[in-house]
């Protein structure tokens, strides 16, 4: 469950008081993106995706403009464009107008739940506005932190000062950045990225931090989400037939998520239980059609209740083998169940040779 870009991201940031730029969403009047341009001197036009979309920069798909006929143009262009990003394809629907933000420094800050440190981590770089991997690593630093007492403003101190930032810059950043974690841990998230995060300077000279992008991540089975109040099929993003339908096969648990991964794949794989969901997915690579987690230890009845949906949806047996997986990493070891096999003889001999009932 991902959200990027600014249409929903800077009503999230107002929660922890975090600036963002002057933006105006899709059904902006002429006027008042004429009236935009004239006060900040350049708009940039960028396409609206649902779910997690990244690297739409790098695809040429930000547009600028410092003029109405280029911003309307800039609008027809990516209003229903595509994007294409390994397996992933999306297609927008709509476009945000964002004022220009005049800044010498660009930061990158991400708050993630770090399995490596079992613990909340920040990553901090005053390089920001590109990918952090093409970064040296000593130009980034990574900070885990407790969570019981929070990020707290000596966490980001210390940190710019070990990546020797600019002493300019370390003041507004240590009075904006803890507020963010309020934002990542009262409403469930389990990532929160600003890339970049400008320093715009005010009439005295005093830089603010603007963000300028914004991408996050929540854990479904986290309820506090829900108290943001965000559209009902703003996750929807871009579903398929087959996810839409398997999505709402609940578990006992209240879990359902299906995401499809290769289409051409070989393999159907429902699992039950994040972990095995991870081993499952990391063992097939691209054989895998989909990567699923309906909760870890179903019932048989509800596992063939599952399994029977993805059989006779438009990802037919044909396409691959089908296995039902359960267990956990680290707590069980993952096994294949015999009841599985006897479910796919019965579909088989349903469905016929040509895979047609």
């Amino acid at each position: 469950m991902n959200v990027t870009g600014m249409l929903h991201g800077a009503r999230l940031l107002k929660l922890a008081g975090f600036p963002t730029p002057e933006m105006l969403g899709p059904d902006a009047s002429e006027a008042d993106l004429k009236a935009l341009i004239a006060k900040h001197g350049q708009v940039f036009v960028k396409p609206v995706f649902k779910g997690g979309v990244g690297k739409k920069g790098k695809a040429g798909l930000v547009g600028r403009a410092t003029d109405l006929k280029t911003a309307l143009a800039e609008k027809e262009r990516l209003y229903f464009c595509e994007h294409h990003h390994g397996n992933q394809h999306a297609k927008s629907n709509g476009v945000t107008f964002e004022a220009g933000v005049p800044a010498e420094h660009e930061v990158y800050f991400s708050l993630t739940d770090d399995t490596h440190f079992r613990a909340p981590t920040m990553t901090l770089t005053h390089h920001g506005g590109m990918d952090i991997e093409e970064l040296d690593k000593t130009q980034i630093v990574s900070v885990p932190f407790n969570p019981l007492t929070g990020l707290k403003a000596f966490i980001v101190a210390n940190a710019l000062s070990e990546l020797k930032a600019p002493k300019q810059i370390i003041s507004p950043l240590v009075q904006y950045l803890p507020n963010l974690w309020d934002l990542f841990h009262d409403y469930g998230m389990t990532t929160l990225e600003l890339n970049p995060i400008r320093l715009r300077p005010d009439a005295r000279g005093r830089l603010t931090p603007v963000a300028c992008d914004f991408k996050c991540g929540f854990d479904r089975d986290d309820p506090r989400w829900q108290r943001l109040d965000l559209p009902a099929d703003l996750f929807a993003a871009d579903y398929s037939d087959f996810e839409q339908e398997i999505n709402t096969l609940r578990t006992y648990q209240g879990q359902s998520d299906v995401y499809v991964i290769n289409a051409k794949g070989t393999i159907l794989a429902p699992t039950f239980g994040g972990g095995a969901n991870s081993l499952v997915t990391q063992m097939l690579g691209d054989d895998a059609i989909i990567s699923s987690d309906f909760g870890g230890n179903p019932p048989y009845a509800k596992m063939k209740e599952v399994a029977h949906d993805a059989l006779t949806s438009r990802l037919r047996l044909e396409r691959g083998r089908d296995r039902i997986q359960e267990g956990k990493v680290g707590g069980a070891a993952v096994s294949v169940l015999d009841g599985g096999f006897e479910l796919i003889r019965g579909r088989v001999h349903g469905l016929g040779p040509s895979g047609r009932a």
